[in-house]
């Protein structure tokens, strides 16, 4: 995948202190095509074009935290993308005519991400290339590396070391390239790609008029937290004070770290809601930690293949299949011939007794 340059624009950010007071960013140089072909940073960048390009994005990552997103640009209803100050500053990077109309653009676009919090300094490399095999209208990138003090002079054999310099490295590059290209051929107008480490929220900052689609869990949250206010409505629709005060426990519990076990809720109804999830996204997963041990299994499992039972005061997991299989080291499980489900139930069965028993004597 061969991006060929039309300009960049490089220049370094500095940051003085540890909040970030002191921003700073000065120019360094901005090229054409050719001078970038013949200037170091070629054998820098030139790699990072193609891999930013195939690097995916879910539009529902599976987890709230995650490197990669694809924003899309927000428009009141009724307006075009024109509309949007994001996409007005990458539309004159994209149509600059000179070198010198490039080069202000890409300072607007420095200058605003200079806005943002915490940003960290580092060089900041903002490209605008094409690629020729596909397509004739151009594509925006923008790089950022953090400075990182990496590389070390040597001076003599009593110092050692004089000191250490600030280095950058593309290996933790942050990245955002417009329009995004879900694949080869195809391009979104209206979005665009970010990459950044996951803690880290600068692209984000500094894209004020871009949205991200909502992530898996925040998605089953939200649909969860649904299903339980209808339950509530139903089930206290004559005690105002009762609901609202399952509704604040209820809200309590979702928004928590860890939960427990709520034992509100049949297994059908717990079967019909999680169905209802599962039609809109066949693959969603759960995990239950039990005791020390932890499942994982998809949510369509539940009330098929995965089902969760009491026995006295403890909670029982059972899962089935046609097959198990063992990986890494062997064990003696693996030479195991299964009891029946019935014995095994009357044994635990039994434990619990003979537990209820010792519980009982006299110290």
């Amino acid at each position: 995948m061969k991006f060929d340059v039309d300009y960049i624009s490089f220049f370094v950010i500095q940051v003085d202190g540890e909040e970030g007071q002191g921003k700073r960013s000065k120019h360094f140089q901005t090229m054409d095509g050719e001078a970038y072909a013949d200037s170091e940073l070629s054998g820098f960048l030139d790699g990072e074009f193609s891999k930013t390009a195939k690097r995916k994005a879910e539009r529902h990552p599976k987890a709230e935290q995650v490197p990669t997103k694809i924003g899309r640009f927000l428009t009141e209803p009724g307006y075009d993308l024109d509309s949007n100050p994001n996409y007005n500053l990458f539309a004159r990077l994209r149509m600059a005519g000179t070198l010198d109309q490039f080069m202000g653009h890409a300072d607007e676009l420095v200058t605003a991400y200079m806005e943002a919090s915490a940003i960290r300094g580092g060089a900041m490399f903002v490209v605008r290339a094409k690629f020729n095999q596909l397509f004739d209208e151009p594509f925006l990138f923008v790089f950022k590396c953090d400075f990182e003090q990496k590389i070390a002079r040597i001076t003599d054999e009593r110092s050692l070391l004089d000191r250490v310099e600030m280095a950058i490295n593309a290996k933790n590059l942050k990245s955002i390239m417009y329009p995004h290209m879900p694949e080869p051929g195809i391009l979104e107008n209206w979005e665009l790609k970010i990459h950044q480490s996951s803690h880290a929220r600068y692209f984000e900052d500094f894209l004020k008029y871009v949205e991200y689609e909502k992530s898996v869990p925040e998605l089953m949250n939200e649909q969860v937290l649904g299903f339980v206010q209808q339950y509530v409505e139903q089930v206290y629709e004559d005690n105002t004070e009762a609901k609202e005060r399952e509704l604040e426990e209820m809200e309590l519990w979702a928004h928590s770290e860890k939960r427990e076990l709520q034992e509100k809720w049949e297994p059908a109804q717990v079967i019909e809601a999680a169905s209802i999830m599962v039609e809109q996204k066949p693959d969603l997963e759960m995990k239950i930690d039990l005791g020390g041990m932890t499942v994982r299994a998809l949510l369509a499992d539940y009330g098929d293949r995965l089902h969760i039972a009491k026995l006295g005061d403890r909670y029982v997991v059972v899962m089935e299949a046609e097959a198990l299989q063992f990986d890494k080291g062997i064990s003696p499980i693996e030479l195991l011939l299964p009891e029946t489900l019935e014995v095994l139930v009357e044994r635990m069965r039994e434990k619990v007794r003979e537990e209820g028993r010792e519980a009982a004597l006299p110290y």
